[in-house]
């Protein structure tokens, strides 16, 4: 007799319950038959699995090397059947908690050929509140990298970190410091800047940087896109992640400034983990590719790469 996954079934529902009266009852098989099928798996093992008792069975030592692996294949293979059975879809709905670039948006549908990708920007309890009702697959939720792995309103939720990064100045592409950077913080007091309002998670990194130089605020804004259009067509400079870059807006690196932590976030319900791990791979590659983009950040992240391990396998298709 070949071990087929039935017998792994029949050794596991025994194990749980503790009884073969019990398992055949669980199985919905008279005792008689399953106790005859527990025989003819320990003849094909070669050795018992189980000492029988009146007052229930215990694992023989080799029921103890063996039952567990016995127990994860039955999982397996009832895992296999349900991801078969779950409904497949090629539409994936991805919202962003924060502004993103249209190339951003482009790029990942670049990265998703053969899914219809739908994509929104909403504030960030809109956006897990989204993937909570179903109207989107999964949700981008930025946040600073002290803070850890976002709170998730509901039970119904997980998450997975997509990546991190520095958090660095934007200026204008034609400054001064494009070319020359930042080598003392007193410097940035010197800067017309744009500030992002209380409730933005980077309004508490601004404040730790700029606590002791106090600079000129120009102007608050409510998130990235504001800000970044202030920079272009202002003159002015204001803190940002190097994904969020404009072509026409410079970086200047700050180092020992706190950086941001990218999350994604899905319903436990989306039992289709292949399409999961495609639009996580898609959602680094894509972000990979930006970082290509602009010299200023390839390069810096082409030495700092051990630090962020979650891109080293991400290297643009």
């Amino acid at each position: 007799m070949r071990l087929e996954v039935r017998h792994a079934r029949v050794v596991a529902a025994v194990a749980e319950l503790g009884s073969i009266s019990k398992a055949a009852a669980s199985l919905s098989l008279p005792q008689p038959s399953l106790t005859a099928q527990l025989r003819r798996i320990e003849k094909t093992i070669g050795g018992e699995l189980f000492v029988r008792s009146r007052t229930g069975i215990t694992p023989t030592p080799l029921g103890e090397r063996l039952i567990p692996m016995l127990v994860d294949l039955a999982r397996s293979a009832d895992a296999v059947l349900a991801e078969a059975a779950s409904p497949v879809t090629d539409v994936l709905g991805v919202v962003s908690a924060e502004w993103e670039p249209a190339v951003f948006w482009q790029g990942l549908r670049d990265q998703l050929a053969g899914y219809e990708v739908r994509t929104s920007s909403l504030d960030p309890d809109g956006a897990l509140d989204a993937v909570v009702r179903g109207e989107y697959t999964a949700a981008l939720v930025r946040g600073p990298e002290t803070a850890g792995p976002p709170e998730l309103p509901d039970s119904t939720l997980d998450s997975q970190l997509v990546m991190r990064e520095p958090t660095w100045l934007a200026v204008p592409s034609t400054h001064r410091l494009s070319r020359d950077p930042i080598t003392c913080v007193g410097e940035l007091d010197q800067l017309p800047w744009v500030r992002h309002a209380p409730g933005h998670w980077l309004h508490n990194v601004e404040q730790e940087l700029l606590e002791a130089v106090r600079p000129t605020v120009l102007h608050y804004v409510s998130g990235q896109a504001e800000a970044m259009n202030w920079v272009r067509d202002a003159g002015v400079v204001a803190l940002t992640v190097p994904s969020a870059q404009l072509d026409d807006v410079a970086l200047v690196p700050l180092p020992g400034v706190t950086g941001s932590r990218l999350t994604m976030v899905w319903r436990r319900g989306w039992r289709n983990h292949t399409g999961r791990r495609r639009l996580l791979s898609a959602i680094r590659r894509t972000l990979r590719a930006q970082a290509d983009r602009h010299p200023c950040y390839r390069d810096w992240l082409a030495v700092h790469l051990d630090e962020f391990p979650e891109l080293k396998d991400c290297a643009p298709a």
